[in-house]
């Protein structure tokens, strides 16, 4: 039969985010997959040598909106290792329950676009209406729903009072009668178990081989968890089961995600009863130490990585972010090989990626060249704006006729 490739992305509507994937097919077996990334590539990792320590905190925040705790809670970790500082308790309580709400928020808005993209809409309603009282608590605890600014370096910047902690277990007892109900659509709805049973599928042998990570993983029977492998924060005060499945599929993937929901509820009550007295935050000089750190954070999507060196400046020398879906991502070919067509879109959502975390620059290199070069920020700035008016988009010119249009 002909082979036909296919274009997808990097504006498609499909795609919440611009990424470029290239899928050869025979009818509608799908032969090859590949991931081409770089559409949403925003220089974090450059910026923030541009930038102090504390400005770094808010700009690793905004990699990306769902994970922004994660990302942020990583970083600090890493200076906080390389300045020596003893962070208190109070305060690592404090990140672990916003860690563990915001891993609410991610699993209720993924189990609704996963219900989305095999049409199955009303799961959709039901979990983003359901996933709004967490947002409100967090509002509550943070005055934001997302990029929350909770931590500072050497602690946190708000506390928890006792009336927010019963707010806080009020709204668990909610969350979880509502979790039992999609647990038992999970396990009995025999439409939804069908579409997502056998698709996607990824063996232990290969989920090890290609480095995948989180509920991925954890679907693959992969016993892996840096909160309870590595304890970080206030995990290790903790009791709470790794929940893991080995059917595989999308399906495992799906059983995983609900079966962390119940744990991270428990964990959210020992917390709120155990939250230990005492102050905020310690001081930390804003001049870092010369030294580097490797921090691991059990994100929802996966384990996250932040490594940082410092040169005894209050600007890091070095910051290099691996989130999740970087590791996830080469999973997919090998999940798409031999499926159809129709299975792509919720293969690729069974990862939850997030390409803002993920995309990287491209390397360049000048013919004839054997040294290496570092861009500083402004070059690197002028060569982007550059590169895309060689290939025929002005920024520039689209500014001004955006500007008057607006008129």
């Amino acid at each position: 039969m002909h082979k036909v490739v296919i274009p997808i992305g990097p504006q498609h509507p499909a795609l919440k985010e611009p990424e470029s994937f290239s899928v050869t097919l025979s009818g509608e077996k799908i032969m090859k997959f590949s991931a081409r990334l770089g559409y949403n590539h925003r220089g974090i990792e450059k910026a923030c040598e541009e930038r102090t320590y504390i400005q770094d905190v808010y700009l690793t925040e905004r990699i990306c909106g769902i994970c922004s705790h994660s990302h942020s809670t990583c970083f600090v970790q890493a200076v906080e290792e390389i300045a020596g500082a003893d962070i208190p308790k109070r305060a690592l309580y404090i990140r672990t329950l916003v860690g563990e709400l915001e891993r609410i928020h991610s699993h209720l808005l993924w189990l609704g676009v996963a219900g989305h993209e095999v049409g199955f809409d009303t799961l959709l309603m039901y979990t983003w209406r359901d996933r709004e009282v967490v947002m409100d608590i967090l509002a509550m605890l943070t005055g934001n729903r997302v990029n929350y600014g909770i931590n500072t370096i050497g602690g946190v910047r708000r506390d928890v009072t006792a009336e927010q902690g019963k707010a806080i277990l009020k709204a668990m007892d909610t969350l979880e009668e509502r979790t039992n109900y999609y647990i038992q659509i999970a396990t009995k709805e025999t439409t939804l178990i069908q579409r997502l049973s056998g698709v996607g599928l990824l063996s232990n042998k290969d989920a090890l081989k290609l480095g995948a990570v989180g509920p991925t993983a954890r679907a693959s029977g992969v016993d892996r968890d840096v909160r309870r492998d590595d304890p970080y924060a206030a995990y290790a005060e903790v009791k709470f089961k790794v929940i893991t499945d080995n059917h595989n599929d999308v399906y495992g993937r799906t059983l995983v995600r609900v079966g962390e929901l119940l744990e991270t509820y428990k964990i959210i009550r020992q917390i709120i009863k155990k939250m230990p007295e005492g102050p905020l935050t310690v001081k930390v000089p804003r001049k870092i130490p010369a030294g580097e750190a490797v921090s691991r954070y059990e994100a929802p999507r996966g384990e996250d990585m932040h490594y940082v060196k410092s040169n005894g400046t209050e600007k890091p020398d070095r910051v290099k972010v691996r989130a999740p879906t970087l590791a996830n991502i080469q999973t997919v070919a090998k999940m798409l090989e031999d499926r159809q067509l129709a299975d792509l879109p919720i293969v690729i959502a069974a990862i939850d990626p997030c390409f803002s975390c993920t995309d990287r620059l491209t390397g360049i290199r000048h013919a004839g060249k054997r040294s290496k070069s570092v861009l500083k920020w402004e070059e690197l700035h002028a060569y982007s704006i550059r590169h895309y008016r060689e290939h025929g988009i002005d920024f520039a010119e689209l500014n001004k006729k955006m500007r008057k249009a607006l008129k």
